[in-house]
């Protein structure tokens, strides 16, 4: 069976995936850019960038993934289902290039971009959500895009199979955690951790595929 995969999923120390206040100008929140400036830096983002141990961790965010799940908070800044015309912040052509099932109370008909990306529009549970998910690309791995909210719920679920989680070492203080309510989750996963130059922390959580 296919494997569900979390790439690149950045956090502060005291383990924010965002920031408080996600606008539309803020996709972040109050956290900016600094959770990502690591992964701007390499030559993935850009032809002039790195090459070293965060380039070769950014690269595998693409290989063999055929669909992505994401939360309502990627898609988009609070309220957004109130346009009805609003195609999402990733701009005419989103850099996810598959279906993408996006999770929200807010149901509308899909959209077709430009690139191969489709969003797709459920209000479903996590495991609902990756039947559909699978269904729609078979055979091939499942990305979870995040945010902290979603990928947390599929951990809860116990659906997540491989996760690079990427310790930035700035302080947050306020938005949305990742680690609350998963107490013991380390027992479930080999977990490896690479020191960057850059000042991060690599942390990948590895299970063994599912029959």
């Amino acid at each position: 069976m296919s494997l569900v995969r979390v790439h690149n999923f950045a956090i502060s120390l005291d383990g924010f995936g965002t920031g408080e206040g996600q606008s539309a100008d803020l996709h972040f929140g109050h956290a900016g850019d600094r959770l990502h400036q690591w992964m701007f830096a390499t030559r993935w983002w850009s032809p002039g960038g790195s090459s070293g141990v965060d380039d070769a961790f950014v690269q595998r965010h693409e290989p063999g993934i055929g669909v992505e799940i994401m939360g309502a908070g990627k898609f988009g800044h609070p309220g957004w289902h109130e346009d009805p015309d609003w195609k999402g912040a990733w701009g005419p052509n989103p850099p996810f290039h598959t279906p993408v099932f996006v999770l929200t109370h807010h149901t509308r008909p899909s959209i077709e971009m430009e690139g191969g990306t489709t969003f797709h529009f459920i209000d479903a549970s996590p495991a609902e959500a990756l039947a559909a998910a699978r269904a729609a690309a078979p055979g091939q791995d499942v990305r979870l895009g995040g945010g902290a909210t979603m990928i947390r719920e599929f951990l809860k679920a116990g659906l997540v199979d491989h996760m690079h989680v990427v310790v930035v070492p700035i302080l947050l203080g306020r938005g949305v955690r990742l680690w609350d309510g998963l107490e013991g989750l380390e027992k479930d996963y080999k977990i490896e951790t690479v020191l960057s130059p850059s000042g991060v922390t690599h942390v990948t959580f590895m299970r063994a595929a599912r029959n």
